[in-house]
């Protein structure tokens, strides 16, 4: 039973009791079973919330930020536990400063704001503080700007704004509400708040695990932040709160293992995002060192090379021979004008003898392109704007330019290719999404433009990486003896057309 709100020495040494333990402060806070109450069918927190709040218990450090991410379907309580949390925070320790964010600014304030209020309007500890629609302060007016809770919305030019958040010494709560679909770097810039020395620091990112790519994902066993972050996949089947007759229903409606089931229910990222273009699983088998693709003879040696043009971006060189772009390592530059990466491009012919060697052709790649053949190697300018002029194979999927001609070839040839285990060339391939563009009377597949990946809300660096590979695709290039001679089918070779595959794999 909770104490009378009355006995503020008793609240106040309650309250301290709590401040090392979210468990015991929740079952304390609110009027759990308590008849006519609001919480009369509810005994406490379910059982996931429950290891969640004694997670944090067990890890509350000030050498050490506590980095929580839940993934939950469809009605387990996430928000709930969020509202928890930051309840606890803000009570059991003076002067805390805390804020949330969300996916947008309407879910934010119509559903995570909102149940953060409701349950701290339940607390034995509620008149501590001021509620209000755009923050929660301390009613202590000495302590009213120190002691706070802020809802954060954030723009997409902007997220430089959310950086700046300290509070050094003391204790730091922040919460992301649906963070599959938060940009990268507003993730980044709450990150900033990790860096203040002898400070409690929860941080806490929740959602539907709705995309198979984006920090959020990176944060779970297999992304490259895993080791950082404590997870938990909630299956929703185990859940108090969750409606079981409408989980049955899907599960028959769709099967278990569809990604709509695994989502909404199983708390599973999907297989693949509904706008992702190539998979993680795809990457994943062409990077698996147990996969030795047969390489023939006769299969070409193509090099594919991609050319930065500014600020971060790299100008790449890979390889591909039929089934095998891994035996090869790739070469990256930054920094290189048209006439030093020319050079390293003959270089690299020099040693290797390849068939053809496809460049960018755009921007100063051009430029690359003119000194290449100066230099007399088997080079071809390939501008990615250009049209289309194949299908995919036996699909007659058709393609809005030449970029997403040859990604669409890449695509077809990850199941059965090999691929070194590169981290940047597996962001580049999986982090690109697509859609459809109307061409010639026809819906066409089109890629995501490269500076709506570089833009703010996306925050991804440019598929320098990628593109490369793509490259390798560019034409269909003769079989080889390997000469260093560069033949294209149909060129050549007598005036003869070759059929010579460039995916040559089972089943083509």
């Amino acid at each position: 039973m909770p104490l009378p709100q009355s006995d503020e020495e008793a609240l106040a040494a309650l309250a301290v009791a709590c401040a090392k333990d979210p468990f015991k402060f929740v079952m304390a806070a609110y009027p759990w079973s308590e008849p006519g109450g609001a919480l009369e069918k509810h005994p406490g927190p379910d059982d996931w919330q429950a290891d969640c709040l004694k997670h944090v218990r067990d890890s509350l450090s000030r050498d050490k930020p506590i980095r929580m991410a839940i993934a939950g379907g469809v009605g387990p309580g996430k928000s709930t536990l969020m509202a928890w949390l930051q309840d606890w925070a803000m009570t059991t320790s003076v002067d805390t400063r805390a804020r949330v964010t969300a996916n947008t600014g309407p879910q934010l304030f119509t559903t995570t704001w909102p149940e953060l209020l409701k349950w701290r309007k339940l607390s034995i500890w509620a008149h501590w503080f001021r509620n209000g629609s755009r923050q929660v302060r301390s009613v202590d007016p000495l302590h009213s700007d120190s002691w706070r809770c802020d809802p954060i919305t954030w723009e997409d030019t902007t997220p430089e704004a959310l950086g700046g958040f300290h509070n050094q010494g003391k204790r730091i709560f922040q919460g992301i509400d649906e963070s599959s679909s938060v940009p990268i770097p507003i993730f980044d810039a709450f990150e900033q708040a990790l860096s203040d020395s002898d400070t409690e620091i929860i941080w806490v990112i929740l959602g539907n695990p709705t995309r198979a790519t984006g920090r959020f994902r990176e944060c779970f066993p297999g992304g490259k932040k895993s080791h950082l972050w404590w997870t938990r996949a909630i299956d929703t089947r185990t859940c108090r709160m969750t409606n079981k007759e409408q989980i049955r229903e899907w599960i028959e409606s769709y099967g278990l293992d569809s990604d709509f089931v695994r989502t909404r229910v199983l708390s599973q990222f999907p297989k693949a995002g509904s706008t992702q273009f190539i998979s993680a699983e795809l990457f994943a088998g062409a990077a698996d060192p147990a996969r030795d693709a047969y390489v023939g003879l006769n299969d070409p040696f193509v090099l594919g090379v991609d050319v930065a043009y500014e600020g971060d971006d790299k100008s790449v060189l890979r390889a591909r021979r039929g089934l095998d772009a891994r035996s090869l390592k790739p070469l990256k530059f930054r920094g290189l004008d048209p006439w030093q990466l020319a050079a390293r491009i003959a270089e690299h012919h020099a040693r290797h003898h390849f068939d053809a060697i496809f460049v960018d052709n755009g921007g100063i790649g051009a430029a690359v392109v003119v000194r290449c053949r100066d230099l007399k190697l088997p080079v071809r300018g390939i501008d990615f704007g250009a049209a289309a002029d194949r299908t995919a194979d036996g699909q007659g999927i058709a393609y809005f330019n030449k970029a997403a001609e040859m990604w669409g070839f890449v695509k077809e040839w990850l199941p059965f290719g090999m691929v070194d285990n590169d981290p940047e060339l597996e962001s580049d391939l999986t982090n690109r999404e697509y859609g459809y563009g109307m061409k010639a009377g026809r819906d066409c597949i089109q890629l995501e433009r490269k500076k709506d990946m570089k833009s703010a809300r996306r925050g991804l660096s440019s598929p320098d990486d990628a593109d490369a590979l793509a490259l390798t695709f560019a034409e269909a290039v003769a079989p080889s003896d390997h000469s260093g001679t560069y033949l294209p089918a149909g060129a050549a070779s007598g005036g003869m057309e070759s059929d010579y595959d460039p995916l040559p794999y089972p089943g083509r």
